[in-house]
């Protein structure tokens, strides 16, 4: 199973980023994905799910900001995040959920700074 993470970079506070995660390994239109992020010195937070039809749940600090789609032909989940805020700033990681097992890719930092 390989997840890798696209997009991530530096950006200025009210600004956008786009970042994409390629799966492969799984069924992935079977699998429920998402979007961890892990901040200096604090624990790995969860930031979005997309179920596999396509329902999604976001973490209260994001909402309104960010938003997580899939494209099952491609194996693709999305995250794009939109007025980004510097407390955003982390490594960002894609996971997937299939027959019970976590899966994560390498992570892809995102640093929102003036």
């Amino acid at each position: 199973v390989q997840l890798q993470a696209f997009g991530g970079g530096l950006v200025r506070p009210g600004g956008s980023l786009r970042l994409s995660c390629a799966a492969s390994g799984i069924k992935f239109g079977m699998a429920p994905m998402g979007w961890f992020r892990q901040a200096p010195g604090k624990q790995r937070e969860w930031v979005a799910t997309i179920t596999p039809i396509g329902i999604t749940n976001y973490e209260d600090s994001v909402k309104g900001r960010f938003a997580i789609s899939r494209d099952n032909a491609k194996n693709t989940v999305i995250l794009q995040m939109n007025s980004v805020e510097p407390e955003d700033t982390a490594v960002y990681y894609c996971n997937a959920v299939f027959l019970g097992t976590n899966y994560w890719g390498e992570g892809t930092q995102v640093t929102v700074s003036s």
